[in-house]
């Protein structure tokens, strides 16, 4: 009998799809932090200026009817993908179009790493959202995500730790692999890291938090991200976040910027 594979669904084909002409950007609404006005507000905001796709979620959801609704209104509006960036099986909704399946791979708590994976997986395939596979790496002891998912935070001056964790998630099967420095994060994941994981691995490298400046940005694209997670400045007000996916939108392979 011939082994199945996931197959790859219509969001994920679309994702490597647009990152066959560069690095692309998306925008992470929180909804403990938006209304469903202002979610939809930024989202429509974020769309018109090129951002690829539109991710809910956040560290500390705790309401699936509060996520149903956010991603639905979304839906109405949005005409680009909406991915559920859970953080507990309660963040999930039938409305996504997709969920980024996680395992955050430095926690010590056993339910972060198939616990809630296993949980979720039967409403997953009830209800066909489609599930792509992702390692997730959390930097900085203080953040939020690393107090709620127990994650033991990888050190920022340690390139080589990062490499091994992303190496491994690439070798079981993950198809993506994305470096959190966490939401509100004094500073984005060093260059330095995002070039030495960028330089190890076969999968698209995602790279999010603490980015708030263009020079930030550039820096991080110049390193090697495939995809650039911007949430924090989401909530700062469309015209910060229109300035930063203008940078990733402006960007080619060559590292020649369309300024």
């Amino acid at each position: 009998m011939t082994p199945r594979t996931l197959k790859i669904g219509r969001v994920e084909r679309y994702i490597l799809d647009e990152l066959e002409k560069g690095p692309i950007h998306m925008t992470l609404l929180d909804p403990e932090n938006f209304t469903i006005a202002s979610a939809l507000r930024v989202a429509k905001a974020s769309e018109e200026a090129g951002s690829s796709a539109i991710m809910v979620g956040g560290s500390t959801v705790s309401s699936q009817s509060e996520m149903d609704q956010i991603v639905q209104a979304l839906k109405e509006e949005i005409d680009v993908p909406i991915i559920i960036f859970p953080n507990n099986v309660q963040a999930l909704s039938r409305y996504a179009d997709a969920v980024w399946y996680m395992i955050l791979l430095n926690s010590v708590e056993w339910y972060y790493v198939i616990g809630a994976q296993m949980q979720g997986a039967l409403f997953i395939r009830r209800y066909g959202l489609e599930a792509i596979p992702m390692g997730y790496l959390v930097f900085g002891a203080e953040s939020a995500v690393s107090a709620m998912g127990r994650a033991l935070p990888l050190p920022m001056d340690k390139p080589k730790v990062v490499v091994a964790y992303a190496l491994a998630a690439q070798y079981m099967g993950l198809r993506f692999v994305y470096l959190e420095a966490g939401s509100g994060a004094p500073s984005p994941v060093p260059a330095s890291v995002v070039q030495a994981v960028k330089s190890s691995i076969d999968i698209p490298l995602i790279v999010g938090g603490g980015i708030r400046t263009i020079d930030q940005m550039k820096r991080t694209l110049d390193a090697g991200a495939d995809i650039v997670v911007t949430g924090t400045m989401a909530e700062k007000g469309e015209d910060a976040l229109k300035a930063l996916i203008g940078v990733v939108k402006n960007y080619t392979r060559s590292g020649k910027r369309l300024d």
